[in-house]
């Protein structure tokens, strides 16, 4: 048996590839959906079910769940992965996407906190645990499954179809839960109404799996199987197979780690600086980010083209360097036309604190000192501030050089003082109130937003290809999971919670960025060191 990617016995037809492609493409856009839908919905569920006095501990403990689902991705990729070599691809992602299914749906019906207590959040935890084992399982079974099926010279474009699903299930949460924020009242909204969105997981998974049942085993698998070259520990041969420790170590810190942080800074953090930072209204936030994911996808399905004229080095490591170059303009630009008042406010009318012990611990519901807790309000109200450490005195806070008289602050009274703040504030010309960008403010939005969705294209859409001709087919499913998982887990997992405590220690809602950056250079380093240059190429092409 060849350990080429391609399909031993013939090509497939092109309606035979129409349905796989399509059946492994809405399966993923369905299970990113069930994943994506907890971050679409964070300011609610932050609400629902992480309760704390302290707003930005309740907004960090949130993302710290969500990254809960990511750190189990790894564990589901040597579970799924191990399934995938093991009994097939089709049946593994059958399994995973019913899992993911039955826990999106069960968070829809978790009681309040208000309700059961602890019990609210340990459950919710408990479910995000199961979803990063599914979506473990899910990636490496359809990108594999469409690889195995697919031509050799047209691999990088069919398999970025898989990397635009992605983006898809975080268009399809949009666009599911702005459907329904406009067909319900506020207050039924706010009440019950967002867990109907969690709940339509169940129609979503009907109709997966109603697809994919249609599907035949990869043509890849039969042929290993009837010649019995399957591996007996794919777990095991992905990290003793000959090589396939660089191969990992490159797919790991070379591919899937600065992917996926580019992926989520784009959208999740795309979306978050607009509605928190820069207090654009969340429903318009929303419809800006999710146009420009759709028209984003086309991206990925470009490059995942491209790569398959030019190789799937050139894209990546391009990517890679114009996203350490573009990144910060980009969001810039976004913050510029976002709210162009409360930009021209905070560079003209700077905030400046001062004090001993001047320094703010965001997992902390009240900070210990008087210095922290004025940085504590300034950092609910995504007020930018800078901190000037003094070794004795009174806190002060100083707004264009003038000082506040925190003489009359009401320390004892976190609500209390937060509105005296907020008054301060907008006598000085900060404007908190939330904001609606006008077309042209929006377009200019949008262009950024697509600056960050092409950067991401050029590094995601080959990729699915790329790392299917890196593994031998007996431990594809694993080799190619195992790393990818860890890489998108972690590096990506952690960063909405890695970038909001820069921001909330630092009161720079740009300095998030920076973890990004570190990220993708650090990927740079190692694509453009361990990736083959050249046409593509399947594995055992070449001496890799």
């Amino acid at each position: 048996m060849s350990e080429a990617a391609q399909p031993s016995a013939g090509q497939p037809s092109t309606s035979e590839m129409r349905l796989v492609i399509a059946a492994s493409s809405m399966g993923t856009v369905f299970e990113w959906y069930d994943f994506f839908i907890y971050g679409t919905l964070s300011a609610i569920l932050t609400k629902a079910f992480f309760p704390a006095d302290n707003a930005t501990l309740a907004t960090l403990l949130f993302w710290l769940v969500f990254a809960v689902g990511f750190g189990f991705r790894p564990l589901g990729a040597v579970l799924f992965g191990f399934l995938g070599d093991r009994l097939g691809r089709k049946y593994t992602f059958l399994v995973t996407v019913t899992l993911m299914g039955i826990a999106t749906a069960g968070v829809g019906l978790i009681p309040s906190a208000d309700a059961i207590g602890l019990a609210a959040p340990a459950l919710v935890i408990l479910l995000r645990v199961l979803q990063g084992l599914a979506l473990g399982g899910e990636y490496g079974g359809a990108a594999v499954y469409v690889a195995e099926h697919a031509p050799p010279e047209r691999r990088g474009y069919f398999t970025s179809y898989i990397q635009a699903s992605v983006v898809g299930g975080f268009v399809l949460s949009l666009i599911v839960v702005l459907t329904c924020k406009g067909l319900m009242p506020d207050d039924v909204w706010k009440a019950w109404g967002w867990r109907v969105p969690f709940l339509l997981s169940l129609a979503l998974l009907g109709i997966s799996l109603w697809m994919r049942l249609k599907l035949s085993e990869s043509p890849v698998f039969q042929a290993m199987r009837e010649e019995g070259e399957l591996a007996g520990n794919p777990f095991v041969e992905s990290f003793t197979y000959p090589g396939n420790k660089r191969r990992i170590f490159i797919a790991l810190f070379g591919i899937a780690a600065g992917l996926t942080v580019i992926w989520y800074t784009a959208m999740f953090t795309g979306l978050s600086f607009l509605t928190s930072a820069m207090r654009v209204e969340d429903t318009r936030a929303q419809i800006i980010v999710g146009i420009a994911a759709t028209l984003g996808m086309g991206f990925y399905l470009y490059f995942g083209h491209l790569s398959d004229r030019i190789g799937r080095k050139r894209p990546i490591v391009w990517g890679y360097a114009l996203t350490l170059l573009a990144m910060f303009p980009a969001f810039f630009l976004m913050g510029t036309h976002a709210n162009p008042g409360l930009t021209f406010i905070s560079r003209h009318v700077p905030v400046v604190v001062s004090g001993p012990e001047c320094s703010y611990s965001p997992f902390h519901a009240e900070q210990a000192t008087n210095c922290g807790k004025l940085l504590g309000d300034l950092t609910a109200l995504g007020v930018p501030y800078s901190i000037k450490n003094e070794a004795y005195g009174e806190p002060q806070i100083t707004v264009a050089g003038q000082d506040l008289p925190l003489s009359t602050y009401v320390w004892g009274d976190k609500a209390a003082r937060s509105k005296q703040l907020q008054g301060w504030l907008d006598t000085a010309g900060y404007d908190l109130t939330k904001v609606s960008p006008g077309l042209g403010d929006s377009l200019m939005i949008g262009l950024a937003l697509l600056v960050m969705m092409a950067l991401s294209g050029a590094t995601y859409g080959p990729v699915a290809a790329l790392l299917s001709e890196m593994f031998p087919a007996r431990i594809r499913y694993s080799s190619m999971s195992i790393p990818y998982h860890i890489g998108t887990g972690y590096f990506g997992g952690f960063l909405p919670v890695i970038s909001g405590y820069i921001v909330a220690k630092t009161g720079n809602p740009y300095n998030g960025l920076w973890y990004t950056w570190g990220v993708v250079l650090m990927a740079f380093v190692v694509a453009a060191w361990g990736l083959k240059g050249g046409p593509p190429r399947d594995y055992g092409d070449d001496a890799a």
